[in-house]
């Protein structure tokens, strides 16, 4: 039988397909943009002929049903990072997080740690020798195609056939069901005058031919804005978005001077809008690899000038960053953030960068703590953390003492909280 063959016997419908998955499976969803929303729709649509289906992945950026009360009998989510469909859930305890660094996930499947039942993911159409691309979603996402008992893949004209390690073959998918619906979309975000002004900070971190990290949201579009004037920048980074294709189209992202993979854009996953997808379709400066690859902190440290940019929900005076949790509740997840900050740290005249709002709360709730709450984890240990940047500037810690590290951050709080934390600080810590 050749690959057209078995493709022809293997395409059934969304409602045909997800039959295969029994009471007590654990379903491995494709990751953000690239989840397949039919075939989970379906799957969801099962709901009172299946019990204790663990449904496994990393942000939900579909409807994630299977997370409403009304499903708990049927289906239990896994996070592995939690999103905004799926944060009650897990904060109720009708779902479980799982912490986990972002480059290790393919390895909980791959070695058993997290046997897969059934892998569920978003493909482009074959091509003419039968391989079909993975699009926008390889992350974790190829090594649960390989791990998994059965394979369904939503086959999708829209989803762009990327470069690097995207593909795999017709013959390691167990069922096709051919859909045409648009991607799911990540619209550019609102920037507002403190995150231009804590991008503009962060530029002045960032020198011609740096090769960067960003992670999702206003901060690194704001970021971006910035860097028109800079020369030769290059891009190694667990996600990129629309703001990198802007740079790429004004000549100031060439990749030319990275020292990995040069000329080339490395990433795991994408998320934006369509007009960006189609920039992706076929684009050979843009390349997609697992994420046991572009975030292993030691394939990073070989790109030279790497900077890596990400956020935090607060920071305590000792540098600690708490990213993943709002007080004690999961908020979000650790995600790649650690193993850029470690990959930046090994990497010749690399530098990483915690960037956030002095605030939250309209103000009302300072960023910049004496010590992090109580049961708040720790996402960044202080003895990682390098730069922190708010929009009243930046302090450097690397190498500084506990006292210097705490003026430093006191510097860069809101003004109206700094007594306050500095006092606390003292009664905690004795200083």
């Amino acid at each position: 039988m050749n690959w057209k063959e078995y493709y022809q016997s293997r395409t059934v419908s969304a409602d045909e397909a997800v039959k295969v998955v029994k009471s007590g499976d654990r379903v491995v969803l494709a990751h953000a943009c690239g989840e397949p929303q039919v075939i989970t729709e379906a799957l969801v649509d099962r709901a009172d002929e299946l019990e204790n289906v663990e449904i496994v992945h990393m942000v939900a950026m579909g409807k994630a049903r299977y997370c409403q009360k009304e499903y708990a009998s049927s289906f239990r989510h896994n996070s592995l990072f939690v999103g905004s469909t799926s944060r009650e859930a897990v904060n109720e305890g009708r779902a479980d997080y799982t912490p986990v660094f972002f480059h290790e996930i393919p390895g909980l499947f791959r070695d058993g740690v997290l046997p897969v039942d059934v892998a569920m993911v978003t493909t482009t159409p074959p091509d003419k020798h039968g391989f079909v691309s993975l699009g926008i979603s390889v992350d974790y996402t190829k090594q649960a195609v390989f791990s998994a008992k059965t394979v369904i893949a939503e086959v999708n004209p829209n989803m762009p056939r990327t470069g690097g390690d995207s593909v795999v073959h017709v013959t390691d998918i167990d069922y096709f069901v051919p859909v045409e619906v648009p991607l799911i979309e990540l619209a550019p975000p609102k920037i507002t005058e403190v995150e231009r002004a804590i991008g503009n900070h962060v530029a002045s971190l960032i020198r011609d031919g740096d090769c960067l990290q960003l992670g999702i949201g206003a901060i690194p579009d704001a970021v971006l804005s910035f860097l028109k004037d800079k020369k030769d920048l290059g891009i190694h980074s667990e996600m990129i978005s629309d703001g990198v294709m802007h740079l790429v189209e004004e000549g100031v992202i060439t990749c030319r001077r990275k020292t990995f993979r040069p000329g080339k854009i490395v990433i795991t996953f994408a998320m934006g809008t369509r007009k960006f997808y189609e920039w992706l379709d076929g684009n050979p400066m843009v390349e997609f690899y697992t994420v046991d690859f572009t975030n292993d902190p030691f394939v990073i440290a070989q790109n030279d000038n790497m900077v890596s940019i990400n956020s935090a929900i607060a920071v305590d005076l000792m540098g600690q960053v708490a990213a993943d949790m709002l007080g004690t509740r999961q908020f979000s997840g650790v995600g790649g953030q650690v193993d850029f900050v470690r990959g930046a740290a090994r990497s010749k005249g690399g530098r990483s960068i915690i960037a956030m709002p002095a605030t939250a709360a309209k103000g009302k709730v300072s960023r910049i703590v004496a010590a992090l709450d109580r049961g708040q984890a720790v996402t960044t240990s202080r003895n990682d953390v390098d730069y922190v940047v708010t929009e009243y500037g930046i302090a450097h810690l690397k190498g500084k003492t506990i006292r210097q590290r705490a003026e430093a951050l006191l510097n860069i709080a809101a003004p109206q909280f700094r007594d306050q934390i500095w006092q606390e600080f003292k009664e905690i810590y004795g200083i």
